[in-house]
């Protein structure tokens, strides 16, 4: 059952998704030892060493072997633990398929797999490592569920739904900062978007780093007469189509914004629903045949075309069309 409420002002969130993703693993894997957390190296960057120190028995350092990392996963699946298995996205994602398709989800084990920096979040690290395929990749796996927390808020709400699922998860996940989208106490359902706010001229769907940009922008919008709905479809799979078709009837126009190739990520999920359900004229902001590159998140949404002064642009385009 979800229930949540928007802030009224977007602000930085205080505690970095990473801390707070360490605390809530503590606090989940003291009371349910199934809960182990097994990370390729990266425990330094993830700020986990904490969960390392506090709870040595349920951690496990694979080193710098992505692919084994998922073996032993699936391993500890097998004998009923639930690993939580992190790395960087692009490595998860990339070096590790085989293994997570075949051991993990064709062997229908109960594995999560931790994918953080996903796309301009990767930002100072370089394009090597930002991940602007990893939701396609992992949203053709079946049987898999893929999310996206928006914020710390959600991340505290959604891990233990997350834990409690049986199946194969893969968890994107920014280590840094992020907006604050969400009150606390706000509570969210896995395959279920929110309607942030409500608008009859457009609909802007989107999620993670885009979904800060996307209520920047309709802030701009209302104040020169053009009212959008905003939408954060933070589960990619299973795909809130409902929503979709929902925001098209009272609209008549989508746009769609990820931090993601526009290829096989959220704009492909909401163009197959229109074209099979309910046909839309659609726009899908994101990465276009663009390999990633090194600079401050700001920087990289801008030439990405994710930020929120590109949507405004957009959509004021798109509706006067």
């Amino acid at each position: 059952m979800m229930s949540y409420k928007v802030k009224k002002e977007i602000v930085a969130e205080e505690v970095a998704m990473r801390d707070a993703f360490c605390r809530k693993m503590i606090e989940m894997a003291s009371q349910d030892k199934r809960i182990v957390l097994l990370d390729a190296d990266l425990m330094g960057a993830m700020g986990t060493k904490p969960f390392a120190k506090a709870l040595p028995e349920q951690t496990v350092d694979c080193g710098i072997q992505e692919a084994n990392m998922v073996g032993v996963a699936a391993g500890l699946a097998v004998q009923g633990k639930i690993p939580f298995a992190h790395t960087f996205g692009v490595f998860c994602t990339r070096r590790a398929l085989d293994q997570i398709f075949v051991s993990c989800a064709y062997a229908g084990l109960n594995v999560k797999i931790v994918g953080s920096d996903p796309g301009v979040t990767a930002a100072l690290n370089g394009g090597t490592h930002m991940a602007f395929e990893d939701l396609g990749i992992m949203r053709a796996i079946p049987t898999a569920t893929v999310i996206e927390p928006t914020d710390v808020t959600m991340l505290n709400d959604i891990l233990p739904k997350i834990a409690s699922h049986d199946g194969l998860v893969y968890l994107r996940l920014v280590r840094k900062g992020c907006d604050s989208i969400y009150e606390e106490g706000s509570s969210f359902e896995i395959g279920k978007a929110n309607v942030l706010r409500e608008g009859g001229d457009v609909a802007i769907v989107s999620m993670g780093y885009a979904v800060g940009q996307s209520l920047r922008a309709a802030d701009v919008l209302a104040s020169r007469g053009i009212e959008a709905t905003v939408i954060d479809m933070f589960t990619l799979k299973p795909f809130d189509k409902q929503a979709v078709i929902d925001a098209a009837k009272r609209t008549g126009k989508i746009i769609t914004v990820e931090n993601h190739y526009i290829n096989n990520g959220l704009g492909s999920a909401v163009a197959e629903t229109l074209c099979e359900n309910y046909p839309a004229p659609l726009v899908r902001l994101g990465s276009q045949e663009k390999f990633g590159e090194g600079g401050k998140a700001a920087y990289l949404a801008e030439k990405f075309g994710i930020d929120a002064q590109t949507i405004v642009k957009t959509v004021e385009k798109f509706v006067k069309d």
